[in-house]
């Protein structure tokens, strides 16, 4: 493996404890609801439904990665050298970016469970997104990653 492909950055944004054990919850609740149908439905029917929200949730998690020139957020992907400033954002500072600030024509890769993030600007005319908010678990990481990409793109 070339160190082209080596990510500088890889983080993929799994739900926490909290939110999976809402979804085994759900299941819990299902199968209640189910159980005048028996005990073998009541517990089959919590038990699907809670392998499938924690299924569903695990495969609905981005990943955010620099990666071979590029930021990567779920499914989307920009060129590092459109890349402009980027910014690390606390729990707060990413609530008021998301709030009052935020620009509707922004791309937004956002899990709750995740707080904190980052804001890329985008330097490309052609395109009118302003600029990415991303959550990241280690905004201060993802941030020296996607400096360094824009860096080494522009050298």
């Amino acid at each position: 493996m070339s160190d082209a492909t080596v990510p500088a950055h890889r983080e993929r944004l799994h739900p926490g404890p909290a939110v999976l054990a809402a979804a085994v919850g759900l299941g819990l609740v299902l199968g209640l609801v189910a159980a005048p149908f028996g005990t073998p439905a009541a517990v089959a029917v919590g038990a699907v439904v809670a392998a499938a929200g924690v299924a569903a949730l695990l495969a609905a998690s981005p990943v955010v990665e620099v990666r071979d020139g590029e930021l990567r957020a779920g499914r989307a992907h920009v060129p590092a050298r459109l890349l402009g400033d980027v910014v690390p954002l606390t729990a707060e500072r990413m609530r008021e970016e998301l709030g009052p600030v935020l620009d509707a024509r922004a791309y937004v890769c956002l899990r709750t469970w995740a707080r904190t993030g980052v804001r890329v600007e985008l330097d490309d005319p052609a395109d009118p997104t302003p600029y990415w908010l991303v959550s990241t678990r280690h905004p201060e990481l993802l941030a020296q990653a996607v400096a360094a990409a824009r860096d080494a793109a522009a050298a």
